[in-house]
């Protein structure tokens, strides 16, 4: 039996398995490839890194450091996680894998609009199309911008946008807006302009990417979508650990969900969706684990 097992390696869960390592315990570290991060082009926000750093690359320094310190990863996707009475198994198809704790860094899926893969691919590359006003509102500074949504979220996502430039348009992406009027009124201060929906056929077009709406086809220096994620929380919630309506999971200070010996860090817990951010609580989940596991049997050289 392992002392820990991680399930996803995006920037929580690579962070846990350096801190866990570099703790002499023995961990597995299963990843099915598909971490967020992997998506970044090149981020300018996380710090050390003054000229950016593309996201599989930041993935991959943080695994080969992780490796050198003896923690493997291992492609493959896990369909369940079971609590035993001295710990936990997790089920890999036909495989198990048994641990006397589990750290959950699973992340989120981001919500796009009906954008061909290739169009959204390439679109991303070139920050035509861009998921974190957080991470790289700077970059769109004083540039047309298009937020693709509705809602309080659309709302929101276009204010805080309305930082980094005054040109920004938000589109609803099925029908008319569903906007209360503190929402409108909101806008209309920030001078926020509103187009219907549906939108669609995006294509990259003389260095911008366009879009076809109700009010014709409009075309930005980079476009936003405010559509919500999907979290990745089914397995702890199947497992029995408690999470909001949103799925995201509940978790104490020091990382621990409702179910003892069952951590979580990163984006599938609630909190600021950033690598910095998912980082610190890997680092606080990791360190817990230890002591956890020194209280039930001394570890020592």
């Amino acid at each position: 039996m392992d002392d820990c097992i991680i399930i996803g390696a995006g920037p929580a869960g690579l962070t846990a398995a350096i801190y866990l390592a570099r703790f002499h315990l023995s961990i597995r570290l299963f990843d099915c490839g598909s971490s967020r991060a992997a998506l970044i082009p090149c981020t300018h926000n996380h710090a050390g890194y003054p000229e950016g750093i593309r996201g599989t690359d930041l993935l991959a320094l943080m695994l080969a450091q992780a490796e050198k310190y003896g923690a493997v990863r291992e492609g493959v996707r896990v369909d369940a996680i079971e609590v035993d009475d001295d710990g936990f198994t997790v089920r890999l198809g036909d495989r198990r894998a048994r641990a006397r704790s589990v750290l959950l860094a699973t992340g989120v899926v981001n919500n796009r609009p009906n954008i061909p893969d290739a169009v959204h691919d390439e679109a991303l590359e070139a920050g035509l199309f861009r998921y974190c006003p957080i991470c790289d509102g700077y970059e769109v500074t004083d540039k047309r911008v298009g937020v693709i949504g509705t809602g309080d979220h659309g709302m929101r996502e276009a204010l805080f946008l309305r930082g980094y430039t005054k040109d920004v348009t938000l589109i609803a992406p099925k029908g008319g807006h569903d906007l209360d009027p503190k929402c409108e009124a909101a806008l209309d201060e920030a001078g926020i302009v509103r187009v219907g929906g549906p939108c669609g056929n995006y294509a990259i077009e003389e260095g911008k990417l366009a879009l076809d709406t109700v009010e014709g086809r409009m075309a930005f220096d980079s476009v936003y979508p405010a559509l919500g994620s999907v979290i990745r929380s089914e397995l702890a919630v199947a497992a029995g650990a408690s999470a909001s309506e949103d799925g995201c999971l509940e978790v104490d200070s020091h990382q621990r969900t409702s179910i003892p010996g069952l951590f979580a860090a990163g984006d599938v817990v609630k909190g600021l969706d950033q690598i910095s951010h998912a980082m610190g609580e890997a680092g606080v989940a990791a360190t817990t684990i230890r002591n956890m596991l020194a209280e039930q049997r001394p570890l020592r050289r």
